[in-house]
């Protein structure tokens, strides 16, 4: 135990703790005047939103996803299964650049978006595209083990007793899979959030527009602006922190059901 809350203390603890001393250099009044700025709110207003967003994105298109590779079997399946784990091993800048490319208003899908009206390059569109694509793989990885420890003649036997299709998914595939899928949520959030480098290739970067709070915690550490840093850097590491604490008390919560039930 002692072993173990030193690593974490040193590798977690420390840092964040020194994060926040930093801000005691600035008065409360300072402190909010930098975290309530027009700037500083569009910035976290767009990184947030977004992130949740694009989670939600990840979690609908993610359990359509797991439920392919695990009970169907089709010819290419384990090609597709590896393209999954592409975002966790390409480098954001390089996803980011292939993005851009992809849905510039000349590129292969930017340019029939174009004709439609739809602008995705160095718009919000864009960043959320981006937030889509680095997050998709959380959702996979974290529910697919759980998905394949259901054996299939579970839903048999509930088809057997009258379940309809919808009625098997609902009440007896969906509170085996909650947990996994609100861990699957939780992650892709915070990935999304966090994420910098795929993301300032596609959005344009225009403050008060397409400005991420990554990027404006940037741009303050180069103007040496570090207090005015660190403030943002607080706001959303207790933002964040929040969010994961509430969606880890709905997963114990939905825990706890699946148990007594």
């Amino acid at each position: 135990m002692g072993l173990t809350l030193t690593w974490l203390s040193i590798i977690v603890l420390i840092p964040l703790a020194g994060l926040v001393l930093k801000t005691f250099e600035l008065s409360f009044d300072q402190f909010w005047i930098i975290v309530t700025s027009r700037r500083t709110l569009n910035a976290l207003r767009t990184s947030f939103g977004l992130a949740f967003l694009a989670a939600l994105v990840n979690l609908i298109a993610g359990m359509v996803i797991v439920w392919a590779l695990v009970r169907y079997r089709f010819p290419g399946r384990r090609i597709f299964d590896a393209i999954v784990d592409v975002p966790f091993a390409l480098p954001t800048a390089v996803a980011g650049v292939a993005l851009t490319s992809l849905f510039a208003q000349k590129g292969w899908l930017g340019a029939p978006l174009a004709e439609l009206g739809i602008k995705v390059a160095f718009t919000p569109l864009g960043i959320f595209v981006a937030m889509v694509f680095i997050g998709i793989p959380f959702v996979v990885r974290t529910v697919q083990p759980v998905l394949q420890d259901i054996e299939a003649e579970i839903e048999e036997v509930a088809a057997c007793l009258g379940a309809s299709r919808w009625q098997t998914i609902w009440r007896v595939i969906l509170p085996s899979l909650l947990p996994a899928m609100l861990t699957g949520f939780a992650l892709a959030f915070a990935r999304a959030v966090g994420e910098y480098g795929s993301v300032i290739f596609i959005a344009g970067n225009l403050p008060n527009i397409s400005e991420i709070a990554p990027l404006l915690i940037v741009i303050r550490l180069s103007e040496f602006r570090y207090a005015d840093a660190t403030a943002i850097a607080v706001v959303m590491l207790l933002t964040s922190f929040l969010v994961i604490f509430a969606i880890n008390r709905i997963q114990r919560w939905s825990q706890s059901r699946v148990v007594q039930s």
